[in-house]
């Protein structure tokens, strides 16, 4: 059988699939047609049904429900792992209700964050994720929201933390951060679908056991730009337990991240 399959090219997302699409690990039949994109590009795919089994932000989740199963295998959730707000200088966050802010796309797990740190802010900038420093430093925006391994590079470039936007949200929820997940069309055999939550987390596990602290060739081709050190933070912040399963403690981080959702785009109905 052979399925559309889509995943970032960054280091967490080819750490845990590679294994699965380059079979390193019995796929019990499965081929799978593999697509490396953005998780805006993603995202935007997973809303209008394109691929069969998704990477996605949680931010989109609530929007896709409705045509997809979320997978427990596979997601980036944990602690420490949030999105960043940074700009230029050190501004007092007081004032970002006010300011031109940049967002790594519209539908994804930051925006969300932001969204709950600063519900009254909407002078927003969606923009491609790598784009966003640049954006700054050329003050297109007064701040904006980070994500992947720009978190590792920041402050090389002369850029500044206002707010760990995922800090925030472990102190008001104390759950773990939800910032990607895999969903497979519902459309797909209840069956066939919990066999490939299957080999997802046989993709994890033969990862951590056969490439690490090791990096596959894999996951260095797709992450050219990244030294290897950028892309051992990029896994180790990224890939967990959480990736192999979700268990009770995701899944009411997800829960809790659909809630804000809902709280979200309730008030911007009243505001509208």
């Amino acid at each position: 059988m052979k399925l559309s399959l889509g995943f970032s090219p960054c280091p967490n997302d080819t750490f845990i699939f590679d294994a699965l699409v380059n079979n390193k690990i019995d796929t019990d039949g499965f081929e799978f047609d593999v697509m490396l994109e953005d998780v805006q590009t993603l995202n935007e795919w997973a809303l209008h049904q394109k691929l069969d089994v998704s990477k996605i932000s949680y931010g989109v989740l609530p929007l896709v429900m409705h045509n997809y199963t979320l997978l427990g295998s596979g997601g980036a959730l944990g602690k420490g792992v949030g999105p960043l707000l940074i700009a230029a200088s050190n501004i007092d966050t007081k004032h970002i209700n006010d300011k031109r802010i940049a967002i790594p796309g519209v539908n994804t797990t930051a925006h969300l964050l932001f969204s709950l740190a600063f519900p009254n802010a909407q002078n927003k900038v969606f923009k491609v994720f790598n784009e966003i420093e640049d954006a700054v430093l050329n003050k297109e925006v007064d701040a904006g929201v980070i994500i992947h391994e720009n978190r590792f590079t920041y402050q090389e470039k002369g850029l500044f933390k206002l707010m760990d936007l995922g800090d925030y949200w472990e102190t008001k929820t104390r759950l773990p951060i939800p910032l990607g997940g895999i969903i497979a069309k519902k459309s797909i055999d209840s069956d066939t679908i919990v066999e490939i939550d299957g080999l997802i987390r046989k993709s994890v596990e033969f990862a951590f056991k056969h490439n690490y602290p090791k990096l596959s060739g894999y996951v260095k081709k797709h992450a050219q730009e990244m030294s290897e050190k950028v892309m051992r933070q990029h896994i180790d912040l990224y890939v967990n337990n959480f990736s192999i399963s979700l268990g009770n403690d995701g899944r009411k981080a997800v829960g809790k991240l659909l809630e804000v959702f809902r709280k979200t785009n309730t008030a911007k109905k009243r505001l509208s």
